[in-house]
């Protein structure tokens, strides 16, 4: 059995930018519970946390990595979260299984675009915050100016719980303001009472009956305050902020003693609502061993031992292995072999989990990332994980014969672990497209399918520019195709009329054939020379579309008539009416929604009209300033890059796809020119 209850868990997820110390605070956690004997360094490749080869040999968190320690009768359930963006589905995923997301502020760096986007983040989800300071033992440590700066950017109910003792070379420690008073040093005594009394004012703020005891000057009891504070972190206005040095170890246990005393529980966290299959009934499930099960996969990877790990949150009820699987979106059941307390790479086994628990089942292939598992008498699905969009993609080509036939096998694989990475046949150009959150992103990934189990390797290139092609006038053209080479020749002549159609109409076939010129049989065969011709396109090698086409006229021979032979004709003759009707191409504008800081703004308008773009609308939220805009996707194919470079990656962006535009004459002669050069230089090899 769990040998805990759902009121003694806390889950938190370590979030925040890259270099913050993350890693190395997880590393001194599971030091101080007496995990592992020997802190290891994220720098050196040596921590037991960053486990995956990538990041021992990169030497930075890749993927989120779960641990869980014991401290004063409460079992801490903590996922390691990486802090550069191009990895940032991993703290969406972890987000989505814990209560709190603790935010990682370095003394020597300040709050960083990651900062603020892990804090929204947990904003966004509904989930309680907490700060922790770290590196307070850094050379250029500040401490006054972080808090000052993250009261100012997060609330006032961002509350010191320890302060430092001493700075830079000279921290020594951290006063806690849990302990007895007379427990801190001097220096900082009057520091730790004043944190106390914010302390006290931030937990009564979130219930109305301790409120009007504490206005009427009532003594509350240090316990009664302690057992509120998990709901008044749920609320919001309690986001305790304390101190570490994380490489020395200074400053973990009070962190361990501040989470258990303040954090919430997984019953008074964030209760997660979903609807009832079927019929949308929104449905609560109370995070209680007694409600009936539930719980969803937020994370997915595969294990060289023991194969596929789905890891699932537990939102209410028990599980036994016994007990099975049923998959809400499925609506189908499967057996459940073991169930796994996970340590960065290591699984336990364990013989049930209750509600609250982190766990990981193994080989249940059908499992995927935002699945809900529950009771199949009382069902109920939880709302998808929502992940970001990748951005930054790359036409992959297998470098070998093998690698082709391992490619699409290897790539799914990948797809069904990182959300965030995507890969497809690109219908339009046909060329097999994967996309990321950024080129490193999907170095990444590549250098993953080069390892074992994959063993794949693949060149990457720009991927082509899905523009297409219409025409702006009316045409009509004819053309007789006529072959005598011995035997039954071929023969056919059709004569067809071009005319352009509203922008998405895609294409429209009309057969004005009276009087037999063209046998009825052979109609449809006109139509296909031309589908198939449109297909290829005309005048650059791209789709045409939003083309109406009417064959008026035409001859055959009783003999020599075909289908091959009226197919060639009316490609032909599609072609030569199609180049007389002022043909242009027509290129992807997409819309983009551009998140920069309000200083960037002159910066990244400009560069936008460089790109021809069009700002459609600006709006402001906090310091940052968001720009909505349409641009021609192929200014902004590789924007991550130029985003990074103006704002030192302080900069985020979205886009999708909003319509198609006439491409300017001058762009249209140089796109057009070079199809032409590329289909030469193939016609010669």
């Amino acid at each position: 059995m769990a040998d805990h209850r759902t009121a003694d868990i806390r889950n938190l997820a370590i979030a925040g930018h890259g270099a913050a110390g993350k890693t190395t605070l997880a590393e001194a956690i599971l030091m101080e519970a007496g995990v592992i004997s020997r802190m290891g360094k994220p720098r050196e490749g040596t921590s037991v946390v960053d486990y995956d080869d990538e990041e021992k040999e990169r030497r930075f968190t890749i993927l989120a990595s779960l641990l869980h320690v014991k401290h004063k009768g409460k079992d801490l359930q903590i996922i390691d979260t990486p802090g550069y963006d191009d990895f940032f589905g991993e703290v969406v995923s972890a987000a989505a299984a814990v209560e709190t997301l603790l935010v990682a502020v370095s003394a020597d760096g300040g709050i960083q675009v990651n900062t603020r986007r892990a804090w929204k983040l947990a904003t966004q989800r509904g989930l309680a915050r907490a700060i922790v300071i770290t590196k307070l033992d850094a050379e250029n440590a500040k401490y006054d100016e972080v808090l000052e700066a993250i009261q100012s950017h997060f609330g006032k109910g961002c509350v010191p719980v320890t302060l430092p003792v001493g700075l830079g070379a000279k921290f020594s420690g951290v006063a806690s303001v849990l302990g007895a008073a007379t427990d801190a040093p001097a220096e900082v005594a009057e520091r730790v009472a004043a944190a106390a009394d914010a302390l006290k004012e931030a937990i009564v703020e979130s219930d109305d009956s301790l409120m009007e005891r504490y206005l009427a000057e009532e003594e509350i009891a240090a316990a009664e305050l302690m057992a509120a504070a998990g709901r008044a972190m749920a609320k919001g206005t309690l986001v305790p902020v304390f101190c570490v040095a994380a490489e020395k170890r200074l400053g973990i246990v009070e962190l361990l003693d501040g989470v258990a005393a303040l954090f919430p529980s997984p019953a008074e966290g964030l209760q997660r609502r979903g609807t009832r299959p079927g019929s949308g009934e929104a449905v609560e499930r109370p995070a209680s061993e007694a409600a009936p099960f539930s719980a969803q996969v937020f994370k997915a990877m595969y294990d060289p031992y023991v194969g596929k790990l789905a890891y699932l949150r537990i939102f209410s009820g028990t599980l036994r292995p016994e007990d099975g699987l049923y998959n809400a979106r499925a609506g189908e059941r499967s057996k459940l072999g073991h169930i796994y307390r996970v340590q960065c790479k290591e699984q336990e086994e364990v013989d049930s989990a209750v509600a609250g628990d982190i766990i990981a089942v193994a080989k249940v292939e059908s499992l995927e990332v935002s699945d809900t598992l529950c009771d199949e008498r009382d069902p109920v699905a939880y709302p998808p994980i929502v992940f970001p969009v990748p951005m930054v993609s790359r036409a992959a080509e297998p470098k070998t014969r093998a690698d082709e036939q391992r490619m699409s096998t290897a790539l799914a694989r990948i797809a069904s672990q990182d959300k965030t990475f995507l890969a497809g046949r690109d219908p339009q150009t046909g060329e097999l497209v994967i996309s990321g959150m950024s080129d490193l992103h999907l170095d990444v990934v590549t250098s993953k399918l080069r390892r074992k189990p994959f063993e794949v390797e693949m060149n990457l290139k720009e991927p082509r520019i899905p523009y297409k092609e219409t025409i702006a006038g009316k045409s009509s053209a004819a053309y007789r195709h006529k072959k005598q080479t011995g035997g039954r020749g071929q023969f056919a002549e059709v004569h067809l009329r071009v005319e352009p159609m509203e922008r998405g109409s895609e294409f429209e076939f009309v057969d004005e054939i009276y009087g037999g010129a063209i046998p009825r049989q052979f109609i449809p065969a006109v139509e296909k020379g031309v589908r198939e011709t449109m297909a290829k396109g005309v005048i650059a090698g791209y789709p045409v579309v939003d083309v109406r086409v009417a064959v008026y006229d035409g001859k055959h021979h009783e003999v020599d008539s075909s289908e091959a032979a009226f197919k060639i004709a009316s490609s032909r003759a599609f072609s030569e009416a199609f180049r007389g009707a002022k043909p242009i191409l027509l290129e992807p504008i997409v819309n983009m929604e551009i998140t920069v800081p309000a200083k960037y703004f002159g910066d990244i308008s400009g560069d936008l009209s460089g790109r021809r773009g069009r700002i459609q609308g600006l709006a402001v939220e906090g310091d940052q300033q968001v720009i909505s805009a349409q641009v021609p996707l192929a200014e902004v194919a590789n924007y991550s890059t130029q985003l990074r470079s103006i704002t030192g990656g302080e900069g985020s962006y979205t886009m999708e796809l909003s319509h198609y535009e006439p491409v300017p004459a001058r762009i249209q002669e140089v796109i057009v020119a070079k199809a032409a050069k590329a289909k030469a230089g193939e016609e010669e090899e």
